[in-house]
């Protein structure tokens, strides 16, 4: 191991300002970035990291911002009547593959950013409904429903995600109770701006309603049906929670799992395969009574010093070039037990230390956190650890699946058996927090979470963030095993891919595991009839045309562009070649030999 990594490890853990210290940062830039001032040429469009997993660059030939409804209106209305392919793009624009990019990202198409559309529209406190138009962040729909003594029962972990976002890709927290952890389980009105003929000015706004069947198309609908302008979300009264993680050997995890998330409201598990232990979120709503005004700021989402950003990227580098699995597995034990030791960011109070367990607070101070996104300008000396601006460890590949819970242990056990063949190899996926288990609740909307091969069922998702080489055609230390887990998942349990993350292999036959996928595709038509609002890529996530997003050409296992069936595939000239996977048989692997 580098002798300077474990002390730049933990100052980058330590250094971090916790809770509402004042602290500086460098927020990450629009993901829009155009060579003219005024946004009307030569655009790209990029996501949250700076790089889509084929390494395109999606060009468009404008980007419009509007600011209102009205002008929303026009901008579609004036892409209609020209035929412009459209998409939309959010402040922080955080999907991982290319759905924020419009038509084949050659120049022609219009980028859409509801980043001014951020406004909170109305609050009905009888009715406990809030009406928020679509750019609006998380931290900004968490601040103004606690102003009314609401709140959102159930959210992602990161205050930069906007709603029009969250509902485009299915975003959820975890949970299993009431209608479960998704955002879209909460919309009750939804406005929608769509292409319309030139007899009705190129542009509507359509109204829907709980009660109206395409809602359940609108809810979850990867951008193709439109601009999303306003959303009506039913609410809760506000409540506190009670926060404790336990650690513990993952020796019984495989039946812990499927148990877990129904003895506590919003349980998750972080399981680190590496190192043989996973951390239970012990975590239940309390009154507003109960005593505590503890918060949850994690660690990971804090300003950071981007010099050490930098440090901690290359010492990963130094790793995997010299094939040094050993360095990952101590480097992920320290930065485990170090954050295990902060209390991974939960306090009981604004600005004060860890203490122990558990945390209690108010929900709205414990569901989630985006420290990096709020502080002050600091000219990018301190800035979010995955900025794309600096080589950061933001560069990354990350694979994440849903299937039922049933079929869970199953997966666990595999997983096991694959790190029980070289204890080693899993270390690098502990280095980012390991496999982090959330529970999402069965779902009527048409691409949510609702079946895998025809089977209803509350699901748990597996997500996974590890090494990506900044080479395409340089092979990770221990590339077989990542690949395995991955094929294992969406191929052999037949693993839902999360909409706005994932490897372009994940995507293979995605549209076929959903039962209602003709009854979107008959909605989309209907909203969008000449296909404006879609692109290349969400044709072959929606099955359309027969495209495969899968690219054969040498070297492409290696970023996740095609499964291997020739050595070429992989890295020959490093020693990877093509094998079938050691527990999943039908896996196709680059294998180092």
């Amino acid at each position: 191991m580098n002798p300077v990594q474990l002390p730049v490890l933990l100052l980058m853990i330590l250094s971090a300002p916790a809770g509402s210290r004042q602290a500086t940062a460098s927020p990450p830039p629009d993901p829009v970035q155009c060579s003219s001032g005024d946004g009307k040429a030569d655009c790209t469009v990029s996501s949250a990291y700076g790089v889509f997993p084929d390494r395109s660059t999606c060009r468009t030939s404008a980007v419009v911002y509007p600011s209102s409804e009205e002008e929303l209106v026009r901008a579609v209305a004036n892409a209609t009547a020209s035929k412009t392919k459209m998409k939309v793009t959010t402040r922080f624009s955080h999907s991982i593959p290319q759905l924020a990019c419009p038509g084949a990202g050659d120049g022609r198409g219009l980028a859409i950013s509801t980043r001014w559309l951020n406004r909170v529209v109305g609050v009905d406190a009888a009715r406990m409904e809030m009406t928020v138009e679509s750019g609006i962040t998380l931290r900004e729909l968490i601040t103004a429903a606690a102003d009314a003594g609401l709140t959102l029962p159930y959210s992602p972990y990161w205050w930069g995600l906007t709603v029009g976002g969250m509902l485009g890709t299915g975003a959820h927290g975890s949970s299993l109770w009431g209608k479960g952890s998704a955002v879209h389980e909460y919309i009750v009105g939804m406005r929608i701006v769509t292409p319309a003929p030139a007899t009705d000015g190129y542009a509507t706004v359509r109204v829907l309603t709980s009660a109206d069947p395409e809602m359940d198309a609108a809810k979850v609908s990867l951008g193709v049906l439109g601009v999303i302008s306003q959303v009506t979300l039913a609410l809760q009264p506000l409540f506190k929670r009670s926060t404790t993680f336990i650690e513990r050997d993952d020796d019984d995890l495989a039946e812990r799992v499927p148990e877990f998330g129904y003895e506590h409201e919003f349980a998750d598990i972080a399981w680190y395969p590496g190192l043989g232990r996973a951390v239970y979120r012990k975590d239940d709503r309390l009154p507003m009574n109960a005593s505590g005004e503890g918060v949850f700021d994690f660690i990971g989402f804090r300003p950071t010093s981007t010099l050490l950003i930098r440090a901690n990227r290359l010492t990963e580098e130094l790793s995997e070039q010299a094939g040094d699995g050993n360095s990952k597995c101590l480097t992920s034990r320290v930065i485990r037990t170090t954050i295990s030791v902060a209390g991974y960011g939960l306090a009981r109070r604004n600005g004060w230390p860890f203490t122990g367990y558990p945390v209690v607070g108010r929900q709205d101070r414990m569901q989630a956190s985006g420290g990096c996104l709020t502080a002050p300008e600091d000219g990018l000396r301190t800035t979010c650890p995955w900025d794309p601006r600096v080589r950061s460890t933001g560069f990354f590949h990350q694979t994440a699946f849903s299937m039922p819970v049933s079929r869970a242990r199953a997966f666990i056990k595999e997983v096991r058996r694959l790190h029980d063949l070289n204890p080693g190899s899993l270390c690098g996926i502990d280095l980012y927090n390991g496999i982090l288990m959330r529970y999402v609740k069965s779902s009527t909307a048409y691409l949510g979470k609702s079946a895998v091969r025809g089977q209803s069922a509350d699901m748990v998702e597996f997500d996974m963030t590890y090494y990506r080489s900044r080479d395409p055609r340089r092979a990770r230390l221990y590339e077989d095993v990542l690949e395995e887990i991955e094929q294992m998942g969406v191929f052999k349990y037949g693993g839902l891919p999360h909409w706005g993350k994932n490897r372009n292999v994940a995507f293979v036959g995605a549209s076929r595991k959903y039962p209602k996928m003709r009854d979107f595709l008959l909605v989309k038509d209907a909203y969008d009839p000449d296909g404006l609002f879609c692109s290349d890529w969400s044709d072959m996530m929606l099955g359309i045309g027969g495209d495969t997003p899968t690219n054969i050409a040498p070297g492409c296992a290696l970023e996740g562009m095609c499964v291997c069936s020739q050595d070429v595939h992989c890295a020959p000239e490093q020693g990877y070649v093509c094998r079938p996977g050691k527990v999943y048989r039908n896996a196709r692997v680059c294998t180092k030999v």
